[in-house]
């Protein structure tokens, strides 16, 4: 069973122009940005944002602050069973992948794939099974094996030749810290990324991501007001180009800034004790319209497609890979 997994990929140009495509999660981030009356604008916006941050951090032979601009691409991944057991491909999931153009040489370097990351699977889990599990056990309970198919199935993704012959390198998801968690300031400092949070125990998506073979670190980039998440394998100071990192900093610090206001467009910075929360009030809302309430109801609705459409459907077809696979975690 382990090669009855075929991937699939696609891509989609994130520009102004971006309208989100039929098979597109419309829980995706980037396509809530475009739909309504001021889409173009709205996307204009965002990617204006995110060439001014680059070009804020990248600093070197860089006097006049406009020298590199960011393009953006939406790597969607299909899944279909090689044997047979299904007709149609899945859509699995979504991130981003970074093009960095030097305007004054004309050069274009690879960024980071990753970034953004998005899952039907995702959303079935968090949004269909935990809630019903909670509901039948005591209240508060978590599966023992919660993650453990989205995260084979992310790992076989990243072994595929499909993945291998398009992107070079591992990829790097950037999100919110978790309002649950307290951070802490460490001494240690990079660079680009910043200075290091830590803290004392790991959220439930750090957890979920790990089964994803994915590790984390909390860096606060020069000029950020909190720290992000950065899930990566290997070494995330050593194994990517300082334009690499910046890539993935402006456009996801970007994305933040948008979807979480109150934390990372915040009046005030972290602090060396740091607890993140959205019902902080002295912050300010970028000129961008983002339907928060709507991508929380549409996660539900999509984690329920996923469950129609591929986890009951195939589920013995799944439960029989899983058991056999051995992919390694890193």
């Amino acid at each position: 069973m382990a090669n009855a997994l075929a991937f699939r990929i696609t891509t989609t140009s994130f520009d102004d122009d971006y309208a989100p495509s039929h098979s597109s999660r419309a829980t995706t981030n980037f396509a809530n940005l475009a739909r309504g009356e001021h889409r173009q604008q709205n996307l204009r916006n965002a990617l204006n944002m995110i060439d001014r941050r680059f070009n804020d951090l990248a600093r070197s032979d860089n006097p006049t602050q406009d020298r590199y601009t960011v393009e953006l691409e939406i790597v969607s991944v299909y899944l279909r069973f090689g044997d047979g057991s299904g007709d149609q491909d899945f859509p699995l999931l979504e991130v981003l992948d970074i093009r960095i153009v030097d305007l004054r040489t004309g050069e274009r370097h690879q960024g980071i794939v990753g970034n953004n990351f998005s899952s039907y699977i995702r959303d079935y889990d968090f949004s269909v099974l935990l809630p019903r599990s909670r509901a039948t056990e005591t209240g508060a309970t978590v599966p023992d094996d919660f993650g453990d198919l989205h995260g084979k199935l992310f790992r076989r993704f990243l072994q595929s030749e499909a993945y291998r012959e398009r992107f070079p390198m591992s990829p790097v998801i950037c999100i919110s810290v978790s309002t649950s968690k307290t951070y802490r300031r460490t001494e240690n400092r990079h660079a680009v990324l910043g200075v290091e949070y830590e803290q004392d125990e790991f959220s439930m998506t750090d957890q979920y991501f790990a089964k994803m073979g994915l590790q984390v670190r909390y860096f606060m980039p020069r000029g950020s007001v909190a720290p992000l998440a950065f899930y990566f394998r290997g070494d995330l100071l050593s194994d990517y180009s300082d334009l690499q990192l910046i890539g993935t900093i402006s456009t996801m610090e970007t994305f933040q800034k948008i979807y979480r206001p109150e934390i990372y467009n915040s009046n005030s910075f972290a602090g060396r004790i740091y607890r993140p929360s959205l019902e902080h009030q002295d912050f300010s809302r970028t000129q961008i319209a983002y339907d928060r309430v709507e991508r929380s109801q549409l996660a539900i609705t999509q984690g329920t497609y996923a469950e129609e459409h591929f986890m009951r459907p195939y589920g013995h077809v799944l439960d029989q890979w899983a058991a056999g696979d051995a992919v390694p975690a890193r």
